[in-house]
């Protein structure tokens, strides 16, 4: 493997609603499968049991679509990103549309190091939409601390909200944009934040907008 030169790419794709609660390890694999049918000259991991060297961005939480999906995978070969959009476009599956192929440098930072904040809006139900939500938001902004506990440990959800506004929309119940924190153990779910503001997550229709990069470091 070492004597081969490799060639790195990224893809950006949108996750819709056919893939809505398709969890980030099978959406890992069905990207992996569509790679194998776009019949590109992947490059392998090592070991007993290799498989397309593919990295994900950030993890989305299941229920949510998106248009910001970011994957970075690598050729044994270079080819034209253009032929490779359109091998990928062709080989994917319902619920997966890729959206741009573009060559990446074998040298820059690992792609879930890059991320520093997602955005997302949150469409609300007229019948789930909690009184005086604005002031909730308002409220919620202004607090210091917010404490809130995930899978057992306790954590402060606050630093991680950087933006939270309410959106009237001319047909349906209002949208919630949010933009949280996205860096490593320092990562702001969406649901959560719907939770502090009294609104049941399931009730509401979650979708990623933006996935925010770092400016890569002068040299």
């Amino acid at each position: 493997m070492d004597r081969v030169a490799l060639t790195r790419y990224r893809a950006s794709f949108h996750k819709t609603e056919a893939m809505r609660y398709t969890g980030n390890l099978d959406l890992h694999r069905t990207l992996e499968r569509t790679l194998r049918r776009a019949g590109l000259p992947l490059a392998y991991t090592q070991g007993f049991h290799p498989h397309p060297r593919l990295t994900l961005a950030c993890a989305l939480a299941l229920g949510c679509t998106s248009e910001a999906e970011l994957a970075d995978f690598w050729l044994e070969e270079a080819l034209p990103a253009e032929e490779i959009l359109g091998r990928c476009q062709r080989a994917a599956p319902s619920g997966i549309r890729v959206t741009d192929v573009s060559a990446v440098g074998l040298q820059e930072p690992s792609l879930s190091t890059l991320v520093v904040s997602a955005e997302y809006e949150a469409e609300l139900g007229l019948e789930s939409v909690p009184a005086n939500l604005a002031g909730r938001i308002e409220a919620l902004l202004a607090r210091e601390a917010i404490p809130r506990t995930r899978r057992e440990k306790a954590y402060d959800l606050r630093p991680l909200i950087e933006d939270l506004k309410i959106e009237a929309r001319q047909e349906g119940g209002p949208v919630v944009l949010m933009r949280l924190a996205a860096r490593e153990a320092a990562t702001g779910r969406p649901e959560e934040v719907l939770l502090a503001l009294g609104v049941e997550p399931a009730e509401a229709h979650i979708h990623r907008r933006r996935l925010i990069l770092r400016e890569p470091q002068a040299a």
